[in-house]
């Protein structure tokens, strides 16, 4: 049964999401973002996290995203209220997916098992090469000549697309479909600020693997 921790700000239930939840079949767990998040999802060992963004803690809540990211390369959910999606400080970057409210529950649930399913996707024990690099699909590991990378779910989820497919380029277009989703609520510079953050991790000690192919997008070079 996947296991959902749901974080919400002081004095914004998220019961009903909850209970709806509950009902599909997921293990649920509420929160509040004034708690120790960190130790919240130590502790649970969540398999997704939603944050309800509702109201003047909006911004601290989104910020959450990249918090637990930088720690466990986990799928993060929002529930996002129309007051606040246009607030100073919503950072929406390393959020995985969102549903605006009231938002529909069968679409919530798709949206969720959606992230599941990519997220747990790999079967036991495969790794990916690609020169140095090394993506462990069964720990969501990435190493370079041994040495651990730190990614978010998305900088995974690209590297892991582009790794899987090595030398083929990828529109930005095409790159949105397979990552984001095709119903994704954004633009094509999602990818090049994507791809930017991910060469900054991963381009060391004279690497290059992620190259771009001028005018169509983007392609991963193992031949170095």
């Amino acid at each position: 049964m996947p296991r959902i921790l749901i974080i919400t700000d002081e004095g914004h239930s998220l019961n009903g999401v909850y209970s709806g939840l509950t009902q599909s079949g997921f293990y649920c767990s509420l929160a509040s973002a004034q708690d120790d998040v960190m130790k919240q999802v130590s502790e649970q060992s969540p398999d997704l996290v939603m944050l309800g963004i509702r109201g003047k803690r909006g911004p601290e809540l989104a910020g959450l995203s990249q918090k637990i990211k930088s720690k466990r390369q986990l799928p993060v959910m929002a529930l996002i209220n129309r007051r606040v999606i246009d607030r100073p400080g919503i950072d929406l970057e390393a959020i995985d997916d969102f549903v605006m409210e009231p938002g529909d529950a069968s679409e919530l649930v798709l949206r969720i098992e959606r992230l599941l399913k990519k997220a747990g996707s790999a079967e036991s024990g495969e790794v990916i090469r690609c020169g140095d690099l090394a993506i462990d699909l069964d720990k969501y590991e990435v190493s370079i000549s041994g040495r651990r990378i730190e990614l978010t779910f998305k900088e995974y989820e690209l590297l892991r697309f582009l790794a899987s497919h090595p030398g083929r380029v990828y529109t930005r277009d095409a790159l949105l479909n397979q990552v984001w989703g095709y119903d994704y609520f954004g633009g094509d510079r999602t990818v090049d600020v994507h791809v930017r953050r991910l060469r900054s991790k991963i381009e060391v000690l004279g690497h290059t693997f992620v190259e771009t192919v001028r005018n169509i997008g983007y392609r991963l070079n193992c031949n170095q």
